[in-house]
């Protein structure tokens, strides 16, 4: 078994489709006006509208911009260069600045438009370079 995607529920696809193109530099793949999917090697992150939830159940089965629990993540080939290339841009929504984490990794956590969390890192630690060996390749 391989996790495949992780999809975000959101009121507004295009803007997030817009914002996750702009801080990544991959362009989603847009299949309708309610579904997009960013894909990278690994995984893929799906955006889909709230009008989606009628497929799965009904509006009660997820909530749009509710998130507090899961981080999205990227691997990246050095986070303080994307966090020098994105600071303007992601100002308003800044958790933390590049931060060493005891696990080996430097981190730059930011919140999307729909509040999602998110953390671009760079395994710096050799465990963790490790760990991590041949996922940061490209796309």
């Amino acid at each position: 078994m391989n996790l495949m995607s992780v999809r975000v529920i959101t009121a507004d696809v295009k803007k997030l489709v817009e914002f996750y193109n702009h801080i990544t530099g991959i362009s989603a793949i847009q299949y309708t006006d309610d579904f997009a999917e960013l894909q990278t090697q690994w995984a893929t992150l799906a955006i889909g509208s709230t009008r989606t939830l009628q497929l799965f159940g009904g509006e009660e089965v997820a909530k749009a911009a509710q998130n507090r629990t899961a981080i999205i993540e990227f691997i990246t080939e050095n986070v303080d260069n994307d966090y020098k290339r994105l600071a303007d841009f992601l100002q308003h929504c800044i958790v933390q600045k590049p931060t060493t984490m005891p696990w080996g990794n430097r981190s730059f956590l930011f919140r999307d438009p729909d509040g999602n969390l998110v953390n671009f890192f760079t395994p710096i630690m050799a465990e963790a370079i490790k760990k991590f060996d041949g996922k940061l390749s490209s796309r």
